[in-house]
């Protein structure tokens, strides 16, 4: 999944055309959470709204417009949620465990809006056929986790990793948040207290010297 830029500038618009634009986000999420990619028309989505489909048409030039914020927004809360909890970590394992727990605890709380991403990068394609989000994939993503490792080599808490270790050990960190999302799409009731503790523990003794 990655980060898309905004294709609006909200500087520009009104209060009453940004309430507008993220009610029509919001219900763009609730239904796709909740009837999948493929039924999510934007007929259905402007029925949630209570709106014409021309209302969307206005504040969105295409569907593909409006899923792309929908991305965006997710991406922007999650980094807005999880950054200050890792800034405020003094020590690198500190801030190793908190960055697991942050995004697995955003992800549970916010679990209708990554349902409804990842029913989007799943599934949304170009013309010629290929996924549309994950040719355009952003590597940023990972570059918190290699910085907190590269950290902990330097304070002498992490054992020694080359700069494609770190790159592997960063995409296994990644990977298994985004497993989480999947383990919870498939089990609701999932422990994630649990689940996190285990996580954690696992990358501890993973990467402590």
């Amino acid at each position: 999944m990655s980060k898309k830029n905004k294709t609006t500038n909200q500087k520009e618009m009104s209060f009453i055309e940004k309430a507008r634009r993220t009610q029509i986000v919001e219900c763009a999420i609730e239904t796709i959470a909740e009837v999948g990619y493929a039924q999510a028309s934007l007929g259905q989505i402007a029925k949630r709204a209570q709106i014409s489909k021309g209302v969307i048409s206005y504040h969105f030039a295409s569907k593909g417009e409006l899923l792309e914020q929908v991305i965006y927004d997710y991406y922007m809360a999650c980094q807005a949620y999880t950054a200050p909890l890792i800034e405020n970590q003094k020590s690198p394992i500190d801030m190793l465990s908190i960055y697991i727990e942050s995004n697995l605890r955003f992800i549970d709380e916010n679990r209708q809006h990554v349902f409804a991403v990842i029913e989007i990068v799943s599934n949304e394609r170009t013309a010629d056929g290929k996924l549309r989000f994950a040719a355009d994939h952003d590597d940023t993503i990972f570059l918190p986790i290699e910085n907190i490792l590269t950290l902990g080599m330097h304070a002498g808490v992490f054992g020694e990793f080359t700069k494609l270790a770190s790159r592997v050990m960063a995409l296994t960190i990644r990977n298994s948040i985004d497993g989480f999302t999947i383990e919870l799409m498939r089990n609701p009731q999932l422990n994630v207290e649990e689940y996190t503790r285990e996580l954690i523990t696992i990358f501890d003794k993973s990467t402590k010297k």
